[in-house]
């Protein structure tokens, strides 16, 4: 049992948000070593319920810069390569971007409008409510009160080097 109280599901949730933290804030190069931060937060946890819940959440050994590996998280690595992944589609279909009040309506090469569509709904850009995709042809539908300027500043930023 650890330091904080609650079931058995609380305490694996607890175990695990401890696990999330250590692994984020401190270069982790073995199971001893995690185990080592575990104890120190009040955790007692054996080296095959560590394994297990390494596995539950997706930490895997990724190789560094001096021939060492380390713990991290491969859904973060997936994100990452995802982010860039629609971020080249979007640069390889964008053209151009008008507005017509706060609407936004960018054109894409032919046939790319879905592909550049999805990038941005999958990019997550806040001021964004939705897409609508035809063939060469995206409406983009920002929130409420979101101006054009803002939009357009937080596709460069999330876009990069895109002459919006």
């Amino acid at each position: 049992m650890n330091k904080y109280s609650g079931g058995i599901l609380e305490d694996r949730q607890e175990r695990f948000d401890a696990i999330k933290r250590i692994i984020k804030s401190n270069k982790i190069e073995s199971q001893e070593d995690l185990l080592k931060h575990l104890e120190k937060e009040g955790f007692e946890v054996t080296q095959a319920t560590l394994s297990r819940d390494l596995k539950s959440l997706k930490v895997v050994k990724a190789l560094d810069n001096t021939g060492g590996y380390f713990y991290t998280f491969l859904e973060s690595e997936n994100h990452t390569a995802s982010v860039e992944s629609y971020v080249k589609d979007f640069q390889r279909g964008f053209i151009s971007i008008d507005f017509s009040g706060n609407f936004a309506v960018i054109k894409t090469l032919p046939g790319h409008a879905n592909s550049v569509a999805f990038a941005l709904d999958n990019l997550q850009i806040q001021e964004i409510l939705g897409t609508i995709a035809g063939d060469d042809t995206i409406l983009v539908i920002p929130h409420d009160g979101i101006a054009r300027t803002d939009l357009v500043k937080s596709l460069k930023t999330r876009i990069g080097s895109v002459p919006l």
